[in-house]
């Protein structure tokens, strides 16, 4: 039989790490780039773009298309890999915490 007292303070344990983890992201950075190195964005936990780095040689006003797409494909590759380092920590957080259910992964919640 379930002790509901206890699933209830491992619930409240779990949101409470949750909580603290969700706040740390803002230091979890993840790089992405593109054209070679030649572009380069940097993104935080929070999905936030926090830098972005150009190399001079693209710095050319008759070619704006190709620098806009170098840094759409540089900002979507650190998006991608940022969601992975997110879900890696989330998952440390409630790490042992729940109850392991088949078909259960409270890593893709966030």
């Amino acid at each position: 039989m379930f002790d509901i007292m206890n699933i209830m303070s491992k619930v409240k344990e779990a949101q409470a790490k949750i909580k603290e983890k969700q706040e740390q992201l803002v230091y979890l950075t993840a790089e992405g780039e593109s054209g070679a190195g030649l572009v380069k964005v940097k993104v935080n936990g929070h999905r936030r773009l926090v830098d972005i780095v150009i190399d001079d040689s693209l710095v050319n006003p008759n070619d704006k298309e190709m620098l806009k797409d170098l840094i759409v494909a540089a900002t979507n590759k650190a998006f991608e890999e940022i969601d992975q380092l997110i879900k890696q920590e989330m998952k440390k957080a409630t790490e042992g915490m729940m109850p392991n259910i088949p078909g259960m992964d409270f890593g893709n919640m966030f």
